[in-house]
């Protein structure tokens, strides 16, 4: 909900305020009263656009197979041509796809692949609450909804992913079983509160992923899944890829451990029943430049002459997925 050009978050603190979150209300609205006076110099525009969109209202809508909303009368084709040059405004759309009342907005990740790989796995969502830490746009928080997750809070400081979310659910016919709250896990206080928490392509980015996945641990209800999908190498349980510069030109990337060191570290750090269900090589096809994305992509953060490393010479881009419960 947008109001007097901000995004309103006082929705979500009286949805909250009845539910085994209300303990949260001691310090985020403080927070984000904070957080409001630092946005990024573009926030506004982004708020603008948002509130700019057309107030539509789907016949149907599909967080199951997709993320997907419909009339029975289709937009005209200058309501289609209005609707996706205001959402492109909001490039780059990096995580999806969304199905947007005839608008195919192909973001540069295909994130429903990453899902079916997840999902077989999961304790079910259903009546859950959910957490999902560095949610970006919001893309698998929907899909966590189609699920039947009660309700489902992503994080993630990054503004203009605020910004898409909310020209999502305005979309969606203003579903709030979502919301998107842009803070880092760090700055949560310990509310183990959670059924489930997921963090998905987070462990990489953080200088100590001990610690995040500490945090990870102090949000989850006794017994509660974390879902943990992270880059991988292969090695047995004391190797652990620390690139000097760049990895896949990203400058932010600390610690890039193997499998069996990652269940070392959760088991370290307390989790119980930890496993691999899942590894696989990130494809071209899952990653790749789109009209959304001006950006490069996978593509260009590969060896041209050998696709199995990356530009640097590491080995290319391999993901896993870990469950463990508290």
């Amino acid at each position: 909900m947008i109001k007097n050009n901000k995004i309103d978050f006082r929705p979500f603190y009286q949805q909250i305020a009845c539910s085994n979150l209300s303990h949260w209300l001691e310090t985020l609205p403080l927070q984000l009263s904070q957080w409001e006076k630092q946005t990024h110099g573009d926030y506004s525009k982004w708020v603008k656009i948002v509130d700019f969109l057309p107030h539509l209202m789907a016949d149907h809508i599909d967080l199951k197979s997709a993320v997907k909303s419909t009339r029975d009368f289709p937009l005209s084709t200058g309501e289609q041509q209005r609707l996706t040059h205001h959402l492109k405004q909001l490039m780059p759309w990096r995580k999806g796809p969304y199905h947007l009342y005839d608008v195919h907005i192909d973001c540069e990740w295909r994130s429903d692949f990453k899902w079916e790989r997840v999902l077989p796995h999961l304790a079910p969502l259903k009546d859950r609450t959910v957490l999902d830490v560095g949610c970006g746009s919001g893309y698998h928080m929907w899909r966590m909804v189609g699920e039947g997750a009660k309700m489902v809070v992503g994080i993630d400081p990054t503004e203009l992913f605020l910004c898409q979310f909310e020209a999502v659910r305005k979309l969606l016919n203003n579903d709030n079983r979502a919301n998107l709250i842009p803070l880092g896990i760090e700055e949560m206080q310990p509310l183990a509160a959670f059924d489930t928490v997921f963090s998905m392509g987070v462990l990489y980015h953080r200088k100590s992923p001990l610690d995040h996945l500490t945090q990870l641990k102090n949000q989850l209800l006794i017994g509660g899944e974390l879902v943990l999908e992270t880059l991988v190498v292969d090695g047995d349980i004391n190797t652990v890829l620390v690139p000097t510069d760049r990895y896949a030109k990203m400058k932010n990337v600390y610690f890039i451990p193997s499998v069996s060191a990652l269940i070392n570290w959760l088991e370290k750090v307390g989790f119980k029943n930890v496993r691999c269900v899942d590894v696989e090589v990130t494809s071209l096809e899952e990653q790749r430049k789109t009209e959304w994305l001006e950006n490069e992509s996978l593509i260009d953060f590969l060896d041209p002459n050998d696709h199995n490393k990356t530009i640097e010479g590491y080995p290319a881009p391999k993901r896993a997925v870990i469950l463990a419960n508290k």
